[in-house]
C-alpha cells in the first residue's frame, strides 16, 4: 500500500485573523505538510464568539499565494451559494496564477443557512442542481482553448459568448468534491472530481462511500484509481495523556469522543488509526486543527506521525 499524505485544514470562521492563518500556513509549509486548506464560512458555529470575525476564503488564499512558496492551498469546501460561477472561475484562476499553480479547488453546495441570513446571502432551496451547473461552468471555462468562446444555457445560470479568461496556471486545477450523499454526490464526483473527500466519517462510512464513488467512476467508464480518496478528521495529538487532555480541553471536546471520531491520542495511536483509514482506501487526510495557536501540535505530528505514514 502507498503512503498517506497529511494536510492541514483550518476553520477560521471560529475566530482567526489573516496573520494567524499565515503563521499556520508557513509552519505547515516548513514542516512539509502536503497542503494548507481552509473552510469557506462567514459565521462561527457552536459556543465560540467567532471574534475577531470571519475572513474570506479566496482573499485569504490570494494573500497566502504570495506569502508561501511550496505548499498547496485550497478550500474544503467553497460554498456554491456565495459566488456566481463565472466570478468564482476568475477568482480561482487568478489565485492559481498568484501561487504559481498551487491551488486545489474544493466546491460544495453550501449548507449553513444562518450565515446566509446573517450576511444577506440568498439561500436557494435547490442547491444541488446549482452545484452541478457550477461545476460544468467553472471547469468548462477553464478548459475552453484561449481564443475560443464558452456559452452555457442552464436552468440556473446562463453564460453567453464568454472569452473564458483568465486561465489558471495549472493545465488542470484539481477539483475536490465531497460529502455523504449516496447517489448524486458519487455521480458528480465521477464526472468532475480529481479527489473525493469524506468529512468526519467513521471507518465503515468511509469504506462504503469510497466504494460508491469507485462504482460511479467505473459506470462512467473512468478508472476508479483515477481519483484520490481522502478524509477530513479532527486532530488532537499529544506526547502523553495529559497533553492530549489539555489539547482536547482547548477545543472544548472530550478525549474519548475524539478518539472515537477523529485522530486523537499519542502519535503511535494516531499512526495506527491512520493505518485503518488507509486500509479502506484513504490516501490523504486533512487534519482539522481547531486550535490555531498550537503550532507545537503541528510539529509533533510532522515529526512523529508523518514519517510513519508517508
Amino acid at each position: 500500500m502507498g503512503g498517506m499524505e497529511l494536510r492541514i485544514f483550518t476553520e477560521p470562521q471560529q475566530g482567526a485573523t489573516y496573520d494567524t492563518l499565515l503563521r499556520v500556513a508557513r509552519a505547515a509549509e516548513d514542516l512539509n505538510y502536503g497542503a494548507f486548506f481552509r473552510s469557506d464560512h462567514y459565521l462561527h458555529m457552536g459556543s465560540t464568539d467567532g471574534l475577531p470575525g470571519p475572513t474570506d476564503a479566496w482573499i485569504t488564499l490570494a494573500g497566502l499565494a504570495r506569502e508561501t512558496t511550496r505548499i498547496r492551498l485550497g478550500t474544503l469546501m467553497t460554498a456554491g451559494t456565495f459566488r456566481l460561477p463565472g466570478v468564482l472561475a476568475i477568482q480561482v484562476a487568478q489565485v492559481d496564477q498568484m501561487s504559481g499553480g498551487r491551488i486545489d479547488f474544493g466546491l460544495g453546495s453550501g449548507w449553513y443557512e444562518d450565515e446566509h441570513k446573517a450576511y444577506g446571502i440568498p439561500f436557494p432551496k435547490e442547491k444541488f442542481g446549482r452545484l452541478e451547473e457550477q461545476l460544468a461552468i467553472i471547469t468548462g471555462l477553464w478548459k475552453t482553448p484561449t481564443g475560443e468562446r464558452f456559452s452555457f444555457d442552464g436552468k440556473f445560470y446562463q453564460l453567453t459568448d464568454s472569452p473564458a479568461l483568465p486561465k489558471p496556471a495549472q493545465p488542470k486545477v484539481p477539483v475536490l468534491i465531497g460529502g455523504h450523499g449516496v447517489k448524486r454526490t458519487p455521480a458528480l464526483a465521477a464526472e468532475y472530481a480529481d479527489e473525493f473527500n469524506i468529512p468526519f466519517a467513521s471507518l465503515d462510512d468511509t469504506e462504503q462511500q469510497f466504494k460508491r464513488v469507485r462504482a460511479a467512476a467505473e459506470q462512467r467508464g473512468r478508472d476508479a484509481d483515477d481519483l484520490v480518496y481522502s478524509n477530513a478528521l479532527v486532530a488532537c495529538v499529544g506526547r502523553n495523556d495529559a497533553e492530549v487532555k489539555r489539547r482536547a480541553d482547548a477545543i472544548g471536546r472530550e478525549v474519548e469522543e475524539l478518539k472515537a471520531n477523529g485522530l486523537a491520542g499519542s502519535p503511535a495511536e494516531v499512526v495506527e488509526r491512520l493505518g485503518r483509514f488507509r486500509a479502506v482506501g484513504s490516501q490523504r487526510v486533512y487534519l482539522q486543527m481547531l486550535d490555531l495557536t498550537d503550532l507545537d501540535q503541528l510539529e509533533l505530528i510532522a515529526s512523529e506521525v508523518m514519517p510513519q505514514v508517508a
